[in-house]
């Protein structure tokens, strides 16, 4: 799966992409060039190791010319040692600077992936939620793992390699045109021969690399989902075909990768083949001209070790080159995450909230459907206002857009008609992050993260302190089964609070946003799926959250809300009734049927 500008998904794994989509997939590790720049220091150092390595390699030809033409005549015996001498101090830089160089790369690849992953992670943090709607949490984490490694393989191996190789590749060329301009000739019309079938395989190597690299990720995805609802997965005896499934997938992204490989090892035989054939050719001419008089063995042995130094740069160019269009891949896939642009965002000169924030909500003929259901209108020209310090409640039906006021309040989506304002200034005016800043949220799940009790309290306010922490516990009643805990305080939850109960992870929740101490306060179905006693202790701590805060509630529990201020029923998206819950029950419309069916089930 790709994606667009907007957030949607485009591509399916292996569908054929567009002509404008193969324009954007010319150059991709091109955009890593400025995360090279924050580090030009160290890569230059790599660079300049990197050629003095090449440069020491490409010294030795001419030391052997020397010693066979010249070190085996009775007059140079002496010459011997010192050209064995020169061998060795030339092999020490060798080994200095490879070493060096090898350093240097990797730690640049470490550091700029680090990077990478940093900014990619922050982008995702900045994404609007039409985004994570249609998008799946394998795929972008697949991205951050599987793709990120695949560019330090690149940026701290591959690409060193080729750049060495390609150096070789280079300057042995250029020797042997100074040590046999002839010979070279031969060479020269090999090239077009060589190259051709690597540009031809490299750009077949890449596209299947991109298609095992997107197979994967959809096999990492569905494995995501499935980790995180075991439980529902053990519960349906639904094992078997959960492997299944998880099979297939494999299987999809084993076969794809296989393809990739396949071309790859084509490539590579190909390359290997032509260039050392060449070699061959070069080689029995050259013993042509050295029986003729025309070169000496010493000139044609420099020319045949310049032809190998070159043809082994071109053949491991043609098998780093398969890695290089791998990353390459992978590259655009985290690039296209980072090209997508929030929905979401401060406006060029958002304006200030009042201070203090009193809570205050209006909507002013607000209309909306969610980006992926355009044609199923969620809230239909709804107007409403909450005064500060108000206990507003929200009832009706299931769909009838509650939670979407919720999330049109945070901001998660700007509604396609009307306005919505807090305290006065309208939400499109001020920086989401100075909205959401002023309201606390206890949601119907609670979200409980892999941490500990302490640390998923102090979320509501990173800076908090422990006896803050501790005294928001306190107040959420959640102090007592905390205290419990083996480690108190420390104890980690488990993963999205698997080892706590539905009570304890709700508290946990009340704790937090107590700590938070927003003006605005959203409870959505906060007591929904609570036993009894669970559901007693969250109301109490409810009713001191709530003390001096503008409230928003969302229940289908009508007995939870009939201390409200105010109640709106909702149905199909819009307002259709207004009232207190003794005035709504006496009105004999929607909530008095509701609040009948309920009272008289209880």
């Amino acid at each position: 799966m790709s994606f667009s500008s907007d957030g949607r998904g485009l591509d399916v794994a292996g569908a054929p992409a567009s002509k404008e989509r193969r324009k954007l997939k010319i150059k991709p590790l091109a955009r890593l060039m400025p995360y090279i720049a924050r580090y030009r220091g160290r890569a230059l150092a790599a660079l300049a190791a990197l050629i003095v390595a090449a440069l020491t390699t490409l010294i030795v030809p001419v030391a052997v010319r020397r010693m066979i033409d010249f070190g085996f005549s009775d007059k140079a015996v002496q010459l011997i040692d010192s050209y064995f001498m020169v061998m060795i101090a030339v092999v020490a830089v060798l080994a200095v600077s490879s070493a060096l160089r090898y350093y240097l790369v990797t730690t640049l690849g470490e550091r700029i992936v680090a990077d990478l992953r940093s900014d990619v992670f922050a982008h995702l943090t900045q994404l609007s939620s039409a985004f994570f709607d249609a998008e799946r949490t394998g795929e972008i984490v697949s991205r951050l793992t599987a793709d990120t490694t695949q560019i330090k393989s690149a940026v701290g191996a591959s690409v060193s390699i080729a750049l060495r190789n390609l150096l070789l590749l280079m300057g042995g060329a250029t020797m042997m045109v100074v040590t046999s301009p002839r010979l070279s000739l031969f060479v020269l019309a090999a090239i077009p021969v060589i190259v051709l079938p690597l540009v031809g395989f490299g750009r077949a190597v890449r596209i299947r690399g991109r298609a095992a690299q997107d197979t994967l990720a959809e096999a990492s995805g569905y494995a995501d989902e499935l980790i995180g609802a075991m439980r529902t997965l053990q519960a349906f005896t639904n094992e078997k075909l959960a492997q299944s499934r998880f099979s297939s997938a494999v299987e999809q992204a084993y076969a794809a990768a296989c393809g990739a490989t396949k071309a790859r090892g084509v490539l590579t035989a190909v390359v290997i083949f032509l260039v050392f054939a060449s070699i061959v050719v070069v080689l029995w001419v050259g013993a042509q001209d050295v029986l003729a008089g025309n070169i000496t063995p010493g000139r044609l042995g420099q020319f045949v070790l310049y032809a190998v130094f070159a043809a082994g740069g071109l053949s491991e160019l043609s098998q780093v080159w398969g890695e290089i269009a791998q990353a390459s891949g992978a590259a655009e896939r985290l690039f296209e995450i980072l090209d997508v642009e929030p929905q979401i965002k401060a406006p060029p000169r958002p304006k200030a909230l009042p201070k203090p924030a009193s809570g205050a909500i209006e909507f002013h003929d607000v209309s909306f459907t969610y980006p992926g259901r355009p044609n199923m209108p969620v809230l239909d020209r709804v107007s409403f206002r909450v005064a500060p310090g108000e206990k507003l409640a929200l009832v009706g039906p299931s769909g009838a857009g509650k939670s979407t006021v919720f999330q049109l309040i945070l901001r998660f989506y700007d509604p396609l008609s009307g306005s919505i304002s807090f305290d006065g200034v309208r939400l499109t005016d001020v920086d989401p992050a100075d909205l959401r800043a002023c309201i606390a949220l206890v949601p119907q799940d609670a979200v409980v993260f892999g941490m500990s009790i302490r640390e998923n309290i102090q979320f509501g306010r990173p800076g908090a302190t422990a006896a803050e922490i501790e005294k928001a516990a306190e107040a959420a009643h959640a102090s007592e089964f905390i205290r419990r805990l083996p480690l108190g305080y420390e104890t980690p939850a488990g993963e999205r609070g698997v080892t706590l109960s539905g009570g304890q992870r709700q508290r946990i929740a009340i704790a937090r946003a107590i700590l938070r101490k927003a003006p605005l306060l959203l409870l959505d179905e906060a007591t929904s799926s609570l036993d009894a006693e669970s559901e007693t202790l969250v109301q109490q701590a409810l009713k001191r959250l709530m003390l001096n805060r503008t409230t928003v509630v969302i229940a289908h529990r009508l007995a939870t809300v009939q201390n409200c201020d105010r109640i709106l029923v909702l149905d199909h998206g819009r307002i259709v009734e207004e009232g207190t819950h003794a005035s709504l029950t006496s009105a004999g419309g929607l909530y008095a049927r509701l609040a009948k069916l309920q009272f008289e089930i209880a």
